[in-house]
């Protein structure tokens, strides 16, 4: 019970629970962004236009962050880079396209936003391709 109630951990459980939240956050979002790919042609007139960028570019941008960053998360490359198209492009989802309904519709891309900042302040972890750059 004591270690449950403990606030010390190791080098080795941080990286790990790094890991999973990097592979985690990334494959949910991911299945977003292969959506919005694979429909692409069907999508492009429908979507949200931002800041009158058209809705073609905007789903293409929406594309790249989602799908293309989600990947380079999950195996930790360039990764608080990538995460930084993630959070503009789901802080514009919960802000345009539900209406800052953070409670509400937003919900979930305000919980994904919060997991990627988390992944950007403590980074990728040992258990990454960054690490082996770093090397």
């Amino acid at each position: 019970m004591k270690r449950f109630l403990s606030t010390n951990y190791t080098d080795g459980v941080f990286n790990f629970a790094m890991l999973i939240l990097r592979v985690g956050l990334g494959v949910l979002l991911l299945q977003h962004g292969y959506y919005k790919l694979v429909h692409f042609s069907t999508m492009k007139h429908s979507f949200l236009n931002f800041m009158g960028m058209g809705s073609t570019l905007s789903l293409s941008l929406s594309i790249f962050a989602e799908f293309f960053c989600a990947i380079f998360v999950m195996i930790g490359l360039f990764t608080r880079f990538t995460v930084i198209p993630i959070i503009i492009g789901l802080g514009v989802a919960v802000v345009k396209a539900h209406n800052k309904a953070i409670f509400a519709e937003g919900e979930l891309a305000s919980v994904y936003i919060i997991g990627f900042i988390v992944i950007l302040l403590l980074g990728p972890g040992k258990v990454s391709v960054d690490r082996l750059i770093a090397r």
